[in-house]
C-alpha cells in the first residue's frame, strides 16, 4: 500500500477540489501501484475529517452493482461510499447546479435499515428482515476525479462518485412488494431518458446492501440502525444542466424529483 502520508494528501486534494468544484488528474497516472485497499483508506479519511468539521453520517451508497453501469463506466466489481446528511434533499428540492462536478442523475433504491447489519454472511434474508421500510431516490453523482480512463480506484477514493441523494416517493415495507420488480422511468424536462426494473441490481436490490455489510465487515465496519443505503442504479446516469428538472417516476412507489439552478 501507499504510504499513510499520500492517503492524507490524496484525502486533502480531494476536499480542496470539493469546495472548489475542481477536477483532479487521475489518481492512476499519479500513482501507479495505488491499489482498492489504498482508495479505501483514502476515502476513510475524507470521512474522518468530514465527521471532525461537524458533518454528520447518513448512510452509505452502493455503485456499480448493474450489468448497464458496469457497461457505462468499464469497472466490473462494485464500490460503496458515504453519505453525509447535508447530502439528502427532499423530492421537489431546488439545487445549486454548481455545488457539483460532472452532475449526472440516476434511479436508485433507499433501504432505511430498522436494525443493525454487521457482515461476514449477511444474507438478502438478514436484509429484508432488517430493512424498516425501502424509498424511492435519484442519486446525483459528482466527479472530484476527471471521468475519462478512471478505474475502480479512482472512484473508490472519489466517494464513489456521491454528490447528493433526492428521497421522495412512498416509502413501502419490503415485504409489501416484490422489490426485484419495482420500475422506474427517468424524465429530464417531460423526455424519457432511461428506464429500468431493480432486479437490474445483482438480481435483488437487497442484493446489493447485502454485498455492502459483508463488504464493510473486511473493513472493520458495519451498518446501524437508521442508515440509509443506496442500493444502486439500474439505469444507466443521464447528464443534467443548470435549468434542468429530473423526475423518476415509481409508479405504484410514486415520483421523486429536483430542479437544477
Amino acid at each position: 500500500m501507499l504510504d499513510p502520508a499520500v492517503h492524507r494528501q490524496i484525502a486533502d486534494d480531494l476536499a480542496r477540489a470539493e469546495h472548489e468544484r475542481g477536477v483532479l488528474p487521475l489518481l492512476t497516472a499519479r500513482y501507479a501501484d495505488m491499489t482498492v485497499d489504498d482508495s479505501y483508506a483514502v476515502q476513510r479519511i475524507w470521512h474522518e475529517s468530514g465527521l471532525a468539521a461537524g458533518r454528520r453520517h447518513a448512510g452509505r451508497k452502493i455503485g456499480l452493482t448493474s450489468k448497464v453501469m458496469q457497461a457505462a463506466t468499464g469497472i466490473t466489481e462494485p464500490d460503496y461510499g458515504v453519505v453525509f446528511a447535508d447530502q439528502i434533499y427532499e423530492s421537489g428540492a431546488t439545487i445549486d447546479f454548481d455545488k457539483f462536478s460532472s452532475v449526472r442523475v440516476e434511479v436508485e433504491l433507499a433501504f432505511v435499515l430498522g436494525e443493525k447489519l454487521s457482515g461476514p454472511g449477511v444474507t438478502v434474508f438478514d436484509v429484508l428482515d432488517a430493512t424498516k421500510y425501502v424509498v424511492p431516490a435519484l442519486e446525483i453523482l459528482s466527479s472530484r476525479i476527471e471521468l475519462a480512463g478512471r478505474t475502480i480506484v479512482d472512484t473508490i477514493s472519489d466517494n464513489a462518485a456521491l454528490g447528493g441523494v433526492v428521497l421522495g416517493g412512498s416509502p413501502v415495507a419490503p415485504s409489501a412488494v416484490d422489490l426485484r420488480w419495482v420500475s422506474a422511468v427517468l424524465f429530464r424536462n417531460e423526455t424519457i431518458e432511461e428506464s429500468g426494473v431493480a432486479a437490474a441490481v445483482l438480481g435483488h436490490p437487497a442484493l446489493g446492501v447485502a454485498w455492502l455489510a459483508n463488504k464493510l465487515a473486511q473493513h472493520g465496519d458495519s451498518l446501524e440502525r437508521g442508515e440509509i443505503v443506496l442500493a444502486g442504479s439500474f439505469t444507466r446516469p443521464i447528464g443534467v444542466g443548470r435549468g434542468d428538472i429530473v423526475l423518476g417516476d415509481y409508479r405504484d412507489l410514486g415520483t421523486v424529483s429536483c430542479r437544477f439552478v
